[in-house]
C-alpha cells in the first residue's frame, strides 16, 4: 500500500453514499531488530515501530452491509455480515473480513459499515503490514462502534485473524509491537507469557536503515509454516528425554547437543537457531541498555548467519544485501528481518555512513535487476485514533 497523503475520510465519502461521522485510526509497521522465528517458539523478540503505517477510516451504516475500499489500489469489496470471503477478492480482503467476523462473534459490532484503507508499508516485505492493517482497523471500529478492547485482547484478536482467516500460524510479535510500541524504544517481548517492557533505543549518532529487497513472498504459501512444523517436531523428539519441555524456550544448547543424534539433521538445525537466537535477544537488550552498539551490531550479524545457514530462511539477494552493507565503513551490523524468504534487511550504521550505504545497496539492486528500495522511515508514531 502507498498512502501518498490520501485523505481516507474524503475517499470513503466520495466512493460510498451515506451519512454519519468518519473515524480514522493509524497503526505503524515494525522492524524486528533481533529475534527471528522465536515468537511461535515461546521465545524472546526485540522489535521497534517504524514511520511507515496503515490508516483505516470507518463510518457506520444502518444495515448489515459492509463495503471496503483500498483507496490507493482502487479496489473494492462488498458483503453482508456473516458472509465468507470470496476467493477472488484481493489479498487484503481476508484480513479485514476476518477481523469483522471475529469482532461480530465477540458481540463487538452488530451492524454494517463502510471502510477505506491505505498505507505506506511495503506489502510482503516483512515489515508487519498485515498486523498494522488489523490493528488500525480494530482501533477504528472500536471507536466507531463504542466497544472497548484491552490492548492485549486486541493483540490476540488480530492474531486469531491471521490464524483462522489468512492461514498464517504466526506468533504475537507483530501485533504486540504494532499495538504497544512507542517511538524511540524497542519492545522486548516474552512470547510465552506476553510480558513486555520498553527498551530505550538510544542510537547516539547511529541510524537503522531498512532495505526492501524487492523479493516478495506470501507467508501462507512460503516455508514459514513448514519451519514451524519442524520446530514442533523437534520439541516432540526432545520431550522423550525430558517430559517437562513445553517448547524450544525450555531447551539449552547443551541439552540439544546431547540429543541431536536422535533427530533429523534439518530439525536439529532449526532447533539450534531458535535456542541460540533467544540468547542473542537477551544479550542485545543488555547491549542496548549500556549503549554498546558494536556488540549489538555483532549480534545482528550472528543472527543473520544463523537464519541463513541453520534456519534456511534467507534468500540469495537478501544475503548479498547484508554482505554489501557490511562492506561499508561505519556499518556495525546487518541482518534480514521478518519471516525471511525475501523481504527486508535492517542495518545499523553511523550517521556518516548512510549515504555510502544507500549507494552500495542501490548498486546491488541494479546488479540483480530487482525493484528494491531503501525504505524511508520518518519518526514513528504509536498506534491510535487520529
Amino acid at each position: 500500500m502507498n498512502l501518498n497523503r490520501i485523505d481516507l475520510g474524503s475517499a470513503l465519502i466520495a466512493r460510498f453514499e451515506g451519512s454519519g461521522s468518519v473515524v480514522t485510526a493509524r497503526a505503524p509497521g515494525r522492524v524486528n531488530l533481533i529475534g527471528e522465528h522465536t515468537d511461535y517458539n515461546d521465545g524472546f523478540v526485540l522489535p521497534t515501530i517504524i514511520g511507515c503505517h496503515v490508516e483505516v477510516a470507518v463510518r457506520r451504516r444502518p444495515d448489515d452491509d459492509v463495503r471496503m475500499l483500498a483507496a490507493d489500489l482502487h479496489e473494492t469489496i462488498a458483503f453482508k455480515l456473516g458472509d465468507q470471503p470470496d476467493p477472488t477478492w484481493p489479498g487484503w480482503a481476508p484480513y479485514l473480513v476476518g477481523l469483522t467476523e471475529e469482532l461480530r462473534s465477540r458481540d463487538c459490532i452488530a451492524g454494517g459499515f463502510d471502510l477505506a484503507v491505505g498505507g505506506t508499508i511495503p506489502q510482503g516485505a516483512g515489515l508487519g503490514s498485515s498486523a498494522a492493517l488489523e490493528v488500525a482497523a480494530a482501533l477504528a471500529l472500536e471507536r466507531a462502534f463504542g466497544f472497548r478492547l484491552d490492548p492485549l485482547n486486541m493483540v490476540h484478536l488480530c492474531r486469531d485473524v491471521e490464524h483462522h482467516w489468512a492461514g498464517v500460524r504466526c506468533g504475537v510479535m507483530d501485533q504486540m509491537v504494532c499495538r504497544l510500541g512507542q517511538p524511540d524504544c524497542a519492545l522486548l517481548i516474552d512470547c510465552r507469557d506476553r510480558s513486555h517492557r520498553q527498551v530505550p533505543l538510544k542510537l547516539a549518532g547511529h541510524a537503522l536503515v531498512i532495505t526492501d529487497s524487492g523479493v516478495r513472498r506470501q507467508l501462507g504459501d512460503s516455508a514459514y509454516n513448514e519451519r514451524r512444523q519442524e520446530c514442533e517436531a523437534g520439541v516432540e523428539l526432545l520431550q522423550r528425554h525430558d517430559a517437562e519441555i513445553r517448547s524450544l524456550r525450555d531447551v539449552e544448547l547443551e541439552f540439544l547437543a546431547d540429543h541431536t543424534d536422535s533427530m533429523p539433521p534439518v530439525v536439529a538445525d532449526r532447533c539450534h537457531h531458535v535456542i541460540a537466537e533467544n540468547a542473542r535477544v537477551l544479550a542485545a537488550e543488555v547491549a542496548l541498555a549500556v549503549g554498546n552498539l558494536p556488540v549489538f551490531g555483532n549480534l545482528m550479524i550472528a543472527s543473520h548467519i544463523s537464519l541463513r545457514d541453520l534456519y534456511a530462511a534467507s534468500h540469495p539477494i537478501v544475503d548479498r544485501l547484508v554482505e554489501a552493507a557490511l562492506e561499508v565503513p561505519g556499518v556495525l551490523g546487518s541482518r534480514l528481518t521478518g519471516a525471511g524468504f525475501g523481504g527486508c534487511t535492517v542495518t545499523l550504521c553511523n550517521d556518516t555512513a548512510i549515504d555510502s550505504l544507500k549507494s552500495r545497496l542501490e548498486e546491488q539492486f541494479v546488479e540483480f535487476g530487482v525493484p528494491g528500495a531503501i525504505v524511508a522511515s520518518a519518526p514513528a508514531i504509536a498506534a491510535g485514533v487520529i
